[in-house]
């Protein structure tokens, strides 16, 4: 997701992020505040005020939504779990915690601050849009009006009892806390999300013979959505339940191609990544490691610089990397790597690298476990 995201700064010490697809719902809320809602409510309001209002509604509703998300972040880090980033996208926001909580009571506090924030700001939005036109103005009355409403269906969609949504992660902290059974309670969230998200997907289809498209459109996405983070949960915890007890020596691979940091992309292409049909490589220099370079910062460089920059420009320092040991254990591997976002991780033994673990060298351990029934 990195990747495909820019940073809007931090904030309580949490990097804010914003996925290409959120420029696409801020405009979408601009255009349905000024082309629809605002002038079909308030017609006493000029265009170019309906426009302004529209911009800093959405600006406002954005920032509801990153509140909401530090309901959940700052109440994770109090108990201590930080919270490296908060990413705005398509359908809202989502704050990366750095780990699963270890207590079911852990688990429901971080899932029902976000709600809490979201009732919070539907209060205090309500309480402008209450005092009237005569009081505010009737722009500031448009504005609370639509914010409280729609913070107050933010809270309320949210409680919904599936994953990926709070109301899921509620209802997999009481199943937990009562069962014991962390696995069988995480089934049950992402099969109550699943169910959910079928519901939304029915009712979409169902606007769509009457005729009604775009929000069809709308409602069976965000079904979709919710289907596939439902899913992804709780394959997510049955693969820490299945690399629980394993290490990154397990996993890693020791025949890494080095290469040197005056070498030219060129040269690492054509002798190197072509050759071993790897994708990332450590970089050596006077027998220590100084870096790594993958497929990514190769296609960061135009295909007519190759010849000319070296791997020693292009690469990710050391410095920036993060790295485990081997006996560090494949669950806290594979999370290091999602909080990192990338897709390999070096494993790095008395300040000597020593292999290095990718997904696919997990996937393969697995399909290799697997196999053997072991």
């Amino acid at each position: 997701m990195m990747r495909n995201s820019f940073s809007l700064g931090t904030i309580f010490g949490i990097e804010l992020r914003a996925d290409l697809s959120w420029l696409v719902a801020f405009g979408l809320v601009v255009w349905m505040l000024s082309a629809h809602d605002f002038p079909m409510n308030y017609s006493q309001l000029a265009p170019g005020a309906t426009f302004g209002l529209a911009i800093a509604t959405a600006i406002f509703f954005f920032a509801s939504v990153v509140a909401h998300e530090l309901g959940h972040s700052l109440v994770s880090a109090r108990l201590g779990l930080p919270v490296p980033r908060i990413t705005l996208f398509i359908f809202g926001g989502m704050a990366q915690l750095s780990r699963e909580p270890q207590r079911p009571r852990d688990e429901f506090l971080i899932a029902v601050a976000g709600p809490l924030v979201s009732f919070a700001l539907a209060l205090g939005f309500g309480a402008l849009a209450w005092a009237g036109p005569g009081v505010v103005g009737l722009p500031l009355t448009a504005f609370g009006r639509w914010l409280s409403t729609v913070n107050f269906a933010l809270a309320l969609f949210n409680l919904l009892p599936g994953f990926p949504l709070d109301g899921g992660r509620i209802l997999r902290a009481i199943v937990w806390g009562l069962s014991r059974n962390f696995k069988a309670a995480t089934a049950l969230a992402g099969m109550a999300g699943r169910l959910i998200a079928f519901g939304l997907i029915g009712w979409g289809l169902l606007l769509a013979f009457r005729g009604n498209w775009a929000d069809a459109l709308w409602i069976a996405f965000v079904g979709w959505f919710i289907e596939q983070a439902a899913s992804q949960s709780v394959a997510r915890v049955a693969l820490q339940d299945t690399l629980a007890g394993h290490t990154a020596r397990e996993a890693m691979m020791t025949d890494c191609p080095r290469v040197g940091p005056a070498m030219t992309i060129q040269k690492l292409v054509d002798e190197v990544v072509l050759a071993s049909g790897r994708r990332c490589f450590p970089v050596v220099g006077g027998n220590r490691v100084t870096g790594l370079i993958t497929l990514n910062e190769i296609r960061a460089v135009p295909r007519e610089e190759w010849a000319t920059t070296t791997v020693g420009t292009a690469m990710i320092p050391l410095k920036e990397l993060k790295s485990v040991s081997p006996e560090a254990g494949l669950i806290e591997v594979f999370e290091q790597m999602t909080e990192a976002d990338v897709n390999q991780i070096p494993v790095v033994e008395n300040g000597q690298l020593v292999g290095m673990v990718a997904r696919d060298n997990i996937l393969a351990f697995l399909q290799a476990r697997a196999a053997l029934g072991v």
